[in-house]
């Protein structure tokens, strides 16, 4: 039964009203941690004894039942309420564009308001429903500082990092569209598993570099793995980085979840062009950080991804040197397709030597499934994200569309 505290004296309703501060600008609840949710209840009145209870509440509210509104929170007393709307906001973006896939997969572009001075900002979220689970992928930073040259997100430049709330923002709003909370239906055309949630695993592979906004990752996934809230396992959800070598110590000893290493390369000089940030942290200090990282195991193993890029990084000589890279490292390979977008340099390995790829490695004792295409039809899968800001004109759709068509028919 929900516990509802009461002020029954007017005088006491009266006195709260009194004391308690207007903020100048609403601050946003979500992505804030127990304390600092506590600490800014007690600095617009609420008294402090009642400051646990009511972070609590809160907490129930925002990622149990992902509510947005605080007239809904019904166990919270009518003159609480007021003070809270004064003083807060629940910061969910706005969808600018929903796009669905031929297989089912789903593509937000999510804006979200500006903060000071700065424009609205725009980036986007995909889920993909599979049997058994559903898949969301999470942005970190509007655009990216990378420039990984397969990859489309790497030619917008860095706007901004995304806040706390921001990136956790993107899972509350996914699963409300999805039907994922109590009393919420999904949206039509929805697909999602047959059993269980709807939102079952996170990866952290949208745009930008999640090391390179550590704590504001950090504090999204704590939350978002929080086991009176969103309840997601850390073991579902998975942090990917292209190798910021120092904080990946950081990330599996604060964090704990599971770790994913765009490697795409097993020299240092091709991995150089592919993945530029290579040149300050080498395939020698990653792989060692990778050796290093905490609670590495064969039950917690690292996944390694591997772009397939026709004649760049796709010969059995490199398959043959992939598997000595890894060597003692507990690790899972999944081996990319590429997938194209206009104006890219490169094509997708063709698919029987992609499979001559994986037998290889397979047969030297590592599992590297050959990830499935999920979306392209709509600039949603692996390396094609980047915000609409920067909208593709119809001639480019349609250059897509041909080099799909072209190039990827035996998938």
């Amino acid at each position: 039964m929900a516990l509802t505290l009461e002020l029954s004296d007017p005088a006491q309703r009266e006195q709260l009203a009194q004391r308690a501060p207007v903020r100048a600008e609403p601050l946003d609840l979500v992505g804030l941690s127990r304390e600092d949710l506590g600490t800014a209840l007690a600095n617009v009145g609420v008294p402090q004894k009642q400051v646990r209870m009511r972070v609590s509440q809160l907490w129930h509210w925002l990622y149990m039942r992902g509510v947005n509104d605080f007239d809904r929170m019904s166990n919270i007393s009518k003159e609480m309420r007021a003070l809270l709307k004064a003083n807060f906001t629940i910061g969910w973006p706005e969808i600018a564009d929903e796009q669905i896939s031929n297989d089912g997969t789903r593509k937000w572009l999510l804006r979200f308001p500006s903060r000071g001075a700065g424009r609205p900002v725009e980036v986007e979220t995909v889920y993909i429903p599979e049997e058994g689970r559903g898949t969301l992928c999470v942005s970190s930073q509007v655009g990216c500082t990378l420039t990984c040259s397969f990859c489309h997100t790497g030619t917008q430049k860095l706007v901004r990092n995304l806040t706390s709330g921001e990136i956790l923002s993107q899972l509350i709003l996914a699963r409300h569209r999805l039907g994922d909370f109590p009393d919420v239906e999904a949206a039509p055309g929805t697909m999602v598993p047959s059993e269980g949630r709807k939102v079952s695993n996170i990866v952290m592979m949208g745009m930008g570099e999640p090391l390179y906004n550590f704590e504001n990752v950090k504090q999204a996934l704590l939350i978002a793995s929080d086991g009176e809230g969103l309840s997601i396992s850390r073991r579902r959800i998975t942090l990917s980085t292209s190798g910021v070598v120092p904080e990946i110590r950081r990330a599996g000893e604060e964090i704990g979840v599971m770790l994913a290493i765009s490697l795409h390369a097993v020299r240092d000089d091709l991995r150089d062009e592919l993945v530029p940030i290579n040149k300050k942290y080498p395939l020698k200090d990653l792989l060692q950080a990778c050796r290093d990282y905490p609670g590495l195991s064969n039950a917690r193993r690292i996944t390694f991804e591997y772009v397939m890029l026709k004649g760049v990084n796709d010969s059995l000589e490199d398959a043959r040197d992939l598997v000595k890279l890894l060597k003692g490292i507990p690790a899972k390979i999944n081996l990319i397709p590429f997938n194209p977008w206009p104006g890219s340099a490169y094509e997708c390995s063709d698919w029987e030597q992609i499979e001559r790829f994986a037998d290889f490695v397979n047969h030297a004792g590592y599992a590297s499934p050959i990830r499935t295409p999920r979306g392209r039809d709509i600039l949603a899968a692996c390396g094609q994200l980047k915000s609409e800001s920067e909208r593709l004109r119809k001639s480019e759709r349609l250059a897509l569309e041909s080099m799909m068509i072209a190039g990827h028919g035996a998938e």
